[in-house]
This record gives C-alpha cells, sequence and structure tokens, in this order.
C-alpha cells in the first residue's frame, strides 16, 4: 500500500478486511481468488450462513456490526475477531458462548470518538477500564484492542481527530493498565490513508474493493 509507505509503515504490520456485508458469496470468492482471506460482516446471521457456505475455504471471519446478546450465538462459532464490543453485557455473554464451545475469542472494543447520535461505541473511561479488567481474568476473552469508526464528513481534521484519539487511548491503556492493545481497528474506504497516518493496524474496506454497495434487504438481521 503506497499510503503504508508514504507513512513509513511496514504494509505487514496493517492488516485488511474486505467488508462483505451485503454482497454475495461468488463476490466474496472473486476477491479470495485474487489473494484476499479476511473479510469483515456486520449481521450475525449473515456471517454466520456465509461461513457455512464458505467453510472449505481458509478464510479468517471479522464482525464488525453492532451485537445484541441474542445474536452472540451465530457470530463466536465462525468470527476469528469480534470488533464490537461496546458494553459488559456483551463482553459476558460472548465469554459464556465462547467457554460452552471451548474457544478463546479474540474481541476488541469499540470506541465512540464522534459526536454522531447513529453511532455505537463506549465513552466512558471507568467503564472501559472495567471491562479490560473483567476480559482480563477471562480464559475466553483476548483482547486485541481498540476499534472507531470515524465520522462521515470531509473536514479531514474532524476525521483525524477521532483516529488520534483512539490511538491516545490505546496508549493510556497500555501504560494505566499494563494490557497489550495489538491493534487499532480503524479507517475505511474513504478514510483509511490518515487512518494508516495515525496508526491503524486493521483497515476495513468495503466499496474500494467490490465497489459500489447496493442496498437490498436479504433476510438477515
Amino acid at each position: 500500500m503506497s499510503a503504508a509507505i508514504s507513512s513509513n509503515r511496514k504494509i505487514e504490520e496493517i492488516k485488511l478486511v474486505a467488508v462483505s456485508k451485503t454482497f454475495s458469496v461468488d463476490e466474496i470468492l472473486t476477491v479470495y481468488d485474487e489473494g484476499l482471506f479476511c473479510f469483515g460482516e456486520n449481521k450475525a446471521q449473515e456471517l454466520a450462513a456465509k461461513a457455512k457456505e464458505l467453510s472449505t475455504k481458509k478464510i479468517e471471519w471479522h464482525f464488525i456490526g453492532h451485537l445484541q446478546s441474542n445474536k452472540v450465538k451465530y457470530v463466536v462459532p465462525v468470527a476469528e475477531y469480534i470488533h464490537s464490543i461496546d458494553s459488559l453485557k456483551i463482553a459476558m455473554e460472548i465469554e459464556k458462548v465462547s467457554a460452552k464451545i471451548g474457544k478463546t475469542q479474540k474481541v476488541l472494543l469499540e470506541m465512540k470518538t464522534s459526536e454522531e447520535e447513529s453511532k455505537y461505541g463506549l465513552t466512558n473511561k471507568n467503564e472501559i477500564f472495567g471491562i479490560l479488567n473483567y476480559i482480563s481474568k477471562s480464559t475466553s476473552l483476548d483482547f486485541q484492542g481498540l476499534m472507531t469508526i470515524a465520522p462521515f464528513v470531509e473536514d479531514e481534521k474532524l476525521i483525524r481527530n477521532s483516529f488520534v484519539s483512539l490511538r491516545n487511548l490505546k496508549e493510556e491503556i497500555e501504560y494505566e493498565l499494563k494490557i497489550d492493545c495489538k491493534h487499532l481497528s480503524m479507517g475505511m474506504t474513504s478514510d483509511f490513508k490518515i487512518a494508516i497516518e495515525e496508526g491503524a493496524t486493521i483497515l476495513r474496506i468495503g466499496s474500494a474493493i467490490f465497489g459500489d454497495r447496493i442496498y437490498n434487504p436479504i433476510g438477515f438481521n
């Protein structure tokens, strides 16, 4: 990636996740055959269905959407990473399902780093640290890092501030809690270059890989 090179970043330290939500299995296979094997979905049952259909492929699935407690059972069996823990309740449910099937689930905490009301995510430092302490004591949860979605604006300063905020929180966690925060999941098609400059280690790219997304209801929740 030219953006990584221009930011003095090593390409191998950045994981590219192709966001395949709403795209078909055939479209996923086309991208897979081109050498990408990490795919991101934001609907629990859509992820489960696609993972089942593509079970013979060596795909690393990422769940990147808001996760409800009653949907965890669909996600944990197939997702390598869950990016969207935004409450202690959901962390506890993921732990319960993971323990039941004997899995150690890789997880990230989702942070709300903008003022947009539509965004999910944690904002309270005490709550964040409380969830991290809970995860650190669990044998069924493996804390991997933090995730955020920057505001959908043209103002690059606001976008950059969102990513800087996430990076600063990573540094606070590592300094105050002595917990390794490996990943910063931030950056999408419209803002990934800024995200790389600010330390992203996981990019979630959709339309730049698959083309424009057409939202047709396909019966998944």
